[in-house]
C-alpha cells in the first residue's frame, strides 16, 4: 500500500468517524477564531509514546478528514470547510515534521505565505508561529509531532547534516528564543525511499505494540539521515549568524563552568557534534581553537589564584586542571614571559598576603 493510500485510508476509513465540531477535532484541525490570539498545542500522547502521527486528508469537493495515530481510541475526524479557511495561530511543545503526500499544501510561517509541493518537508521548532490554509485542491499531509527526547538519539547517531545538527541543539537549548523552520526540497530519486521510511513509521504508529517505540526511532534516523543525504535545503544568512551565536553561548558557558576537567569528547557527548566543529565555532566567534580557549580560562583562573591566595604553585596547577606542574610552569611562563612565582611577586600586593579565597 501506498503512502498515499495508507494516509487517505486511516484519516478516512475508520467506523467511529467523528462528524462536523466534534471538540477532538480542535485537536486535529482548529479552525481561526481570532486574529489576536495564539494556540499553544501541547503534546497529546503519554510521556511513553515519543512520537506521533496527524493524517490530513482535503478532498476537492471541500471536505477534510484526519486522525492520531496512535490513539487510546480509534477514530477519525470528518468536517467541511470554505476555500482560504485556515486554522488558528498556534505553536507547538513539540518539534514537528511534516510531509507533502500528494498536492500541494500552504503555510503561513513567521508571516511569510510558503507553498510545499509534493515531496517537500518542513521542519518546524517549538516556539514557530504558523497556521495551515485548507484551499479547494485535493491534498494528503502527514505531520509527525516528536518529543524533545527523540532528538537525543538522532544527535548522538551523528547521522545528520551539520546545519540540521545546529537546528536540533539551538531547538532543545534552555534558553530559547530563536524563531526557525527548515524547508527540505527532494533530490531526483529521493522520493521512493523517504516514502518507503515515513509508510513504516507509520504503520508502526497505527500496530503501537511493545516494539514500536524502539523501531519508530530508528526509522526517524533513517528518516534524517535521507534528509541529509538526498534533500536540498538552505539557512538564511540571518538565521545562520542567530543559531550559531545560540551555539556557541551554550558552548562556551559549559566549557567556563567545566573548564578543570573538561574534554573534547565530553564536548561531543554534550552537544553531539564531532570534534573538529568546537574549534571551528570557537575560532570563529572568540579566534581561538578548543584548546586555545580552556588554556586561557585556565590561565585566568591560575593569575587570580596566585594573586589572592597564599596556595602553592603545585596546588594552583591541580586546582585549574593541570595535574602536570611542569607542564603548567611551562605554558604559564611563555604566556607571561615570567614563572608563576615571579608573576606572584610583581602582582601580590603586602595586605593581599594570606588570603584566602572563600570557596
Amino acid at each position: 500500500m501506498t503512502l498515499k493510500a495508507l494516509c487517505e485510508q486511516i484519516s478516512r476509513s475508520d467506523p467511529n468517524m467523528l462528524q462536523d465540531d466534534n471538540p477532538i477535532g480542535s485537536r486535529i484541525m482548529c479552525p481561526e477564531y481570532s486574529l489576536h490570539q495564539e494556540d499553544i498545542k501541547t503534546y497529546p500522547l503519554q510521556k511513553k509514546d515519543h512520537i506521533f502521527a496527524l493524517c490530513w486528508n482535503i478532498t476537492s469537493d471541500k471536505r477534510f478528514y484526519g486522525t492520531i495515530k496512535p490513539s487510546p481510541t480509534s477514530f477519525s475526524y470528518g468536517c467541511s470547510f470554505l476555500p482560504g479557511m485556515r486554522t488558528q495561530l498556534h505553536t507547538h511543545e513539540y518539534l514537528e515534521l511534516s510531509y507533502i503526500v500528494s498536492g500541494s499544501f500552504r503555510q503561513s510561517i513567521l508571516g511569510t505565505d510558503i507553498t510545499f509541493e509534493q515531496g517537500d518537508l518542513c521542519l518546524i521548532d517549538k516556539n514557530c508561529l504558523h497556521q495551515d490554509h485548507l484551499d479547494s485542491n485535493s491534498a494528503s499531509i502527514l505531520f509527525l509531532g516528536i518529543a524533545n527526547d527523540v532528538f537525543e538519539d538522532i544527535m548522538s547517531s551523528h547521522a545528520t547534516d551539520d546545519r540540521i545538527l545546529s537546528f536540533l541543539q539551538s531547538a532543545l537549548l534552555k534558553q530559547k528564543n530563536l524563531l526557525q523552520y527548515l524547508h527540505f526540497k527532494p533530490n531526483a530519486n529521493s522520493k521512493g525511499e523517504m516514502e518507503e521510511c515515513l509508510s513504516s513509521l507509520l504503520k508502526e504508529l497505527i500496530l503501537h505494540d511493545e516494539a514500536s517505540a524502539i523501531i519508530c526511532r530508528g526509522l526517524l534516523m533513517r528518516i534524517f539521515r535521507i534528509l541529509s543525504t538526498s534533500y536540498d535545503f538552505s539557512l538564511s544568512k540571518e538565521l545562520r549568524k542567530e543559531m550559531s551565536w545560540l551555539l556557541y553561548e551554550e558552548i562556551t558557558a559549559y566549557i567556563k563552568e567545566n573548564y578543570r576537567d573538561i574534554s573534547i569528547r565530553e564536548l561531543c557527548s554534550q552537544f553531539h557534534f564531532q570534534e573538529d566543529y568546537f574549534n571551528r565555532i570557537l575560532k570563529q566567534k572568540a579566534g581561538m581553537t578548543y584548546i586555545e580557549f580552556v588554556q586561557n580560562l585556565r590561565l585566568i583562573e591560575a593569575e587570580r589564584l596566585l594573586t589572592h591566595t597564599d596556595f602553592s604553585i603545585e596546588r594552583i596547577a591541580d586546582l585549574v586542571g593541570y595535574q602536570n606542574k611542569g607542564y603548567f610552569y611551562r605554558l604559564f611562563t611563555k604566556h607571561h614571559q615570567m614563572t608563576p612565582a615571579k608573576f606572584r611577586e610583581k602582582h601580590l600586593k603586602p595586605k593581599e598576603h594570606g588570603v584566602r579565597p572563600h570557596s
